[in-house]
């Protein structure tokens, strides 16, 4: 009898392994580690991940298959609403924002839509950055010389043979 009960809790554990975590409105490999798992959601790098699974005191070694249900509501949690867990500003990735100048940690498709309105206000005030985003050419310096060639119009650079 106490043989048959084995096989049994194993099926129960198995059961309670998830393929698919769903955190941050992001679909999580259940094989993978916590720590990295969560850097697959846009917005959330290594540091930020690890500062929330000390915070919330999770094992980062663990599975994102095995976390219970509470673990996991407590992530997704952490995730959207950073400031609730006092997570430190120096890792959110929207600081003094530019409309409501608090610091908040953007995630998913927010993160676009936000890098995209700047680089709009960036062209409507024609700084210097504004300029180089509307004109199509490289913003942070870079040389543009023999680099770069796929966004400036076709044929600049070479001569055709006729």
């Amino acid at each position: 009898m106490a043989e048959d009960n084995k096989p049994q809790e194993k099926t129960k554990e198995k059961k309670e392994f998830k393929h698919l975590v769903r955190i941050g409105d992001t679909d999580l490999d259940g094989n993978k580690y916590i720590l990295e798992a969560l850097r697959k959601i846009k917005g959330i790098n290594m540091s930020f991940s690890n500062a929330i699974c000390k915070i919330i005191n999770i094992n980062e070694n663990k599975k994102a298959g095995n976390l219970s249900d509470e673990e996991i509501k407590k992530i997704d949690d952490a995730v959207k609403n950073p400031v609730k867990y006092n997570l430190p500003k120096w890792l959110y990735n929207r600081r003094k924002d530019y409309k409501t100048g608090e610091d908040v940690h953007i995630i998913k498709g927010k993160l676009d839509f936000v890098k995209d309105e700047d680089i709009q206000r960036m062209k409507k005030i024609k700084s210097y950055k504004g300029l180089r985003h509307q004109w199509g050419l490289t913003v942070r310096g870079q040389r543009t010389r023999s680099n770069f060639r796929k966004s400036k119009a076709k044929g600049s650079g070479f001569k055709r043979k006729r």
